[in-house]
């Protein structure tokens, strides 16, 4: 079974303000995203999953067909630089996704 780093070209997470992070997944191929996203594996239940919240603090999780990328954003468990944050920026959250298990097509 491949893996969605397998199939995405960038896969980065980044603060978006003190209380939430967001991540893209872009693809470089129009062919690699349809892929999937006909999948449908890519979902806020299984986002909230990977992190270990609840499933409504998945703010966004949708894909946006122009630009061949999905938008996620979760609420931070913990806010940017408040006591117990190991990542500031947020730059280092988005590495449990490129493990997400791809069904065979």
């Amino acid at each position: 079974m491949a893996t969605l780093s397998q199939y995405a070209k960038v896969i980065r997470s980044k603060n978006a303000g003190p209380f939430e992070l967001t991540f893209d997944i872009m693809f470089d191929s129009r062919e690699a995203y349809e892929t999937i996203r006909r999948s449908g594996i890519i979902t806020a239940r299984l986002i909230a999953r990977i992190y270990g919240i609840s499933h409504n603090e998945v703010l966004v999780c949708r894909s946006y067909d122009p630009a061949l990328s999905f938008k996620i954003t979760i609420r931070r468990p913990v806010s940017s630089d408040d006591i117990g944050e190991s990542d500031v920026y947020g730059c280092q959250q988005h590495v449990p996704l490129t493990a997400i298990e791809i069904p065979d097509t």
